[in-house]
């Protein structure tokens, strides 16, 4: 079964679908020796090169990973826009011919959850339901609100008549001059809490998204440390954005008969044991 590249690339974790194209206007993909065109189709047997590296396509599903990863305000997710952005990928997991793909990540000043996957099509889903995803953050506010900042705030309207779904607002402690809020959102992404910040007149002295969709951020994860989500948690990832179970779906298991194939060709061919010299093959009650 033929799939357009840029789906097969992306599923794989290898790129973006943005970026397959890119590579494609740019002549740097190729199939089987042939320069790529936008929706070429891929089947299992083709041969792709990426400025003429071969590109490793093993199955999609078979090792998809998701990870939570604590980002310290500041650090950049993307490769090469910070002198920092090299040691954030030093601190990820290694995947063999795959990237980590973000989903919904933060703005470079703000910190906390990030949610990354090496399955192109998991992250693309997610980020088509994010509005309707229930997104808690941390917010540090300066001061001690009054109440009416508070409400504006619970409101969820931002200026120029705009606004956000919230769900909740509690208080969370604090110390000093500051004041800790759990505000917990439908969709609601880093910058819009900003402007609702603004809107309501408090001041905003730190930002941290703890929780996206189903997934909160452990508070014993440490800064610029990650961990990989459990496979319980890695299904309802998958049934929340509508997609299959991928250790049951075609491409998993056509690659799981390759697999098993394979491995009996090779016992097929493997020869047989001979029989040691002077053994005695006749019947056993023959010398009685």
């Amino acid at each position: 079964m033929s799939e357009r590249i840029q789906k097969v690339l992306a599923r794989a974790g290898v790129g973006s679908r943005r970026e397959v194209e890119a590579w494609i206007r740019a002549g740097r993909l190729s199939i089987n020796g042939v320069p790529a065109a936008l929706g070429a189709q891929l089947g299992p047997r083709d041969k792709v090169t990426l400025d003429g590296r071969p590109v490793r396509l093993r199955a999609p599903d078979s090792d998809t990973r998701v990870i939570i990863y604590h980002r310290t305000p500041g650090r950049n997710l993307t490769p090469g826009d910070s002198p920092d952005s090299g040691q954030f990928l030093d601190r990820l997991p290694r995947r063999a011919g795959r990237r980590w793909v973000p989903i919904s990540p933060l703005p470079p000043n703000d910190g906390g959850l990030e949610l990354l996957t090496s399955d192109g099509d998991l992250a693309q889903a997610l980020m088509r339901k994010l509005s309707q995803l229930r997104i808690e953050f941390a917010i540090r506010i300066h001061g001690e609100p009054r109440p009416e900042q508070l409400e504006r705030l619970k409101s969820g309207l931002l200026d120029d008549d705009e606004s956000i779904a919230i769900e909740s607002l509690e208080a969370a402690g604090g110390e000093g001059a500051n004041r800790w809020y759990t505000l917990v959102t439908r969709g609601g992404r880093a910058r819009d809490v900003r402007r609702l910040c603004a809107a309501a007149g408090v001041e905003l002295s730190r930002l941290m998204r703890v929780g996206l969709g189903p997934v909160l951020m452990d508070r014993s994860l440490a800064r610029e440390r990650s961990r990989s989500l459990g496979l319980g948690e890695t299904m309802e990832l998958y049934a929340l954005a509508g997609l299959e179970d991928p250790r049951k779906s075609p491409s998993r298991r056509r690659f799981e008969r390759r697999t098993v194939s394979r491995a009996s060709a090779r016992v097929s061919r493997a020869p047989r044991n001979p029989r040691r010299k002077g053994r005695v093959t006749g019947n056993r009650n023959s010398d009685r």
